[in-house]
């Protein structure tokens, strides 16, 4: 890695942005030296430094939320670096996924962020086959069972098909959603990671 196009500050850090490699969802903010990112690269994991200890420290190290380094960028004027990570559990101390929970009023927000809706989905769904609360149309399709659920896909695919015909953009829209939900639903039953999907999709990418 080129240092000389670090823009260190005059304490010698720079801004570090974690951002989840699969997502795009922003996790935290911190600091980190030349010290720092050297033994990101070495080891893989993230490494920041703290301000307020003054020493470098490895993100969950006593936590185990540990971060796994993809990829480092750095911005066009070299004065902040993003580190792409995955294999994490959560980044925030208050148990959050992402220090960034709260809107600028304050308040927490419920709803993911667009740019991350399938991955929220997943998850959500996820939680439902394993906790299968009453009155959830997603827990009844895992209590049904696999072919229920891969039925489901299929008469989802056609009437998509079917509105794709139509050329109907509304009718086209209502069905595709429908379509990745419960395509969605087939592949947390299956034990397949939507990771396990973007890992093909980039292999194939040229």
């Amino acid at each position: 890695m080129d240092f000389s196009k670090i823009k260190f500050n005059k304490d010698g850090l720079i801004p570090v942005i974690t951002q989840s490699y699969y997502s795009g969802k922003v996790l935290m903010q911190a600091y980190a030296n030349k010290e720092a990112i050297e033994e990101t690269i070495k080891t893989g994991y993230a490494v920041y430094y703290s301000r307020s200890r003054q020493k470098l420290w490895k993100k969950g190290e006593t936590s185990g939320n540990l971060q796994k380094v993809v990829k480092i960028k750095i911005d066009c004027d070299g004065d902040s670096v993003l580190y792409l990570v995955k294999d994490y559990n959560v980044a925030c101390h208050t148990g959050k996924e992402s220090c960034f929970y709260r809107d600028i009023e304050f308040k927490d927000e419920d709803k993911p962020d667009a740019y991350e809706i399938l991955h929220s989905l997943y998850k959500l769904i996820k939680d439902r086959k394993e906790t299968l609360p009453e009155n959830s149309y997603t827990a009844k399709l895992f209590k049904k069972g696999s072919d229920k659920i891969v039925q489901k896909v299929g008469e989802e695919a056609i009437e998509t098909v079917i509105a794709l015909k139509n050329n109907d953009k509304r009718e086209i829209v209502y069905e595709t959603a429908d379509l990745l939900f419960h395509l969605l639903v087939a592949l947390v039953d299956r034990g397949v990671g939507l990771e396990d999907i973007q890992e093909e999709l980039l292999r194939r990418y040229k």
